[in-house]
């Protein structure tokens, strides 16, 4: 689907020699990130993994997109993506639970909007990052 530049062997360098460090470095010189630090822990990881997996459906990315330009009622979404209310609800539900979704009453209707610009701008970062890889 993507096009993927190929990966660089690790093996070994174009004169065959090995490419690996004897010791690790204190830090970059070019100004990197230290490998010192401390790596992402498992656990912090394993959430960020699950929370990523609630957005691996494309029908609560639909939702999303429309979110991120303005709020909207479920009836109005579910129009605009071409489900049922009940689907609609469903899937508003799910991203509540998992706050990237929040909402206000208005008698009786209720308003779906983003929870905050975290959200948009981390739906805006993906939704650029696939524009500049697949045009």
């Amino acid at each position: 689907m993507f096009n993927q530049p190929a990966a660089p062997s690790l093996a070994s360098s174009d004169h065959g020699d090995d490419l690996c460090c004897d010791s690790p470095h204190a830090d970059h010189q070019d100004g990197g990130v230290s490998l010192l630090e401390e790596p992402l822990s498992l656990e912090k990881a394993q959430r960020m993994a699950e929370f990523l997996g609630f957005l691996a459906d494309a029908n609560r990315l639909r939702i999303l997109s429309i979110l991120a330009h303005q709020e909207m009622c479920v009836g109005d979404l579910a129009i605009a993506v071409g489900m049922n209310e009940s689907a609609v609800s469903h899937q508003l539900r799910t991203l509540r639970a998992i706050r990237l979704v929040s909402s206000r009453k208005q008698g009786r209707h209720v308003f779906y909007r983003l929870q905050d610009s975290h959200v948009l701008e981390f739906y805006q970062a993906i939704a650029d990052h696939l524009e500049e890889i697949d045009p």
